[in-house]
């Protein structure tokens, strides 16, 4: 990866880690709210205010920023943030070279619309275990990196949604929970539109371990066990679950997508 620009390829292999970059959308307003998509995990922000984006908490993260040809727009943008002493690359050839290479895209219309919003806001019940930490991940990887989780009482939920703006998920009444034979983490990943074999697979394997269904992928019964034994471990300190669950589950990721068919093999000395 260059200094300055980063490629659509590139940016796409580093998804899903704690390391990958901030990216946002410095498109103009008109030409976002023109368009459904964007790419999974930006932030829009309005290229005209670009100096207020290095007040955003990116832990330490580099950013990346795109507008629709990766022309002036992001390069400007770019070149104010540098000039504040922040890393940062434009995605060469914008949205456009995103959308070009077919790499997946989230549609924005069918969730909460974060543009400036960042961090979002999402409540679900206390002593998180399968949906309420799968969905928190997908939420900070591929929605809002920023994003607040809140935990309460399983009866507060939608009060605390209405209370303090969050989206309330995985509880009855809430925006996004069950649906059917589909767990929480199902409609999270379908009402975002993105299409990623790694992730319809992790789907499948949360969905088995949340809905008693162990037979539909042969990890269901690991993730229920691994799960189980995070909440045991955190007892009601449900940030601590949390931040476990997340490196859970950055680990079942990065494995279904770029190692699946890795093995471990015995005796010591043969390839692995």
């Amino acid at each position: 990866m260059g200094k300055y620009f980063i490629t659509a390829e590139q940016l796409w292999a580093s998804f899903g880690g704690t390391d990958a970059p901030i990216v946002i959308d410095v498109r103009r307003r008109e030409a976002y709210e023109a368009e459904d998509y964007v790419i999974p995990g930006a932030i829009w922000w309005d290229h005209i205010k670009t100096g207020d984006i290095g007040a955003l908490d990116t832990g330490g993260r580099d950013m990346v920023i795109y507008c629709v040809h990766g022309h002036q727009v992001s390069q400007g943008s770019a070149s104010v943030l540098r000039a504040a002493g922040k890393p940062v690359r434009v995605l060469r050839g914008g949205i456009e070279a995103w959308k070009k290479a077919g790499l997946p895209v989230r549609r924005r219309k069918n969730l909460p619309d974060i543009a400036g919003g960042s961090p979002s806001r999402w409540v679900t019940r206390r002593r998180p275990k399968i949906d309420r930490m799968a969905c928190p991940w997908f939420i900070r990887r591929f929605i809002d990196p920023a994003a607040e989780i809140l935990y309460v009482d399983a009866d507060q939920v939608l009060n605390t949604a209405e209370e303090v703006g969050a989206v309330a998920f995985d509880v009855e009444g809430g925006e996004i929970t069950h649906d059917g034979d589909c767990c929480s983490f199902d409609v999270l990943l379908d009402r975002s539109g993105i299409e990623d074999p790694a992730l319809a697979y992790l789907a499948t394997i949360v969905r088995g371990a949340d809905t008693a269904k162990l037979d539909l992928a042969p990890e269901a019964a690991g993730l229920l066990a691994m799960s189980i034994g995070i909440s045991t471990m955190a007892g009601e300190d449900d940030r601590h679950s949390l931040s476990m669950g997340m490196t859970l589950y950055d680990a079942l990721y990065a494995w279904r997508r770029k190692s699946p068919k890795e093995t471990h093999n015995w005796p010591a000395g043969t390839s692995s």
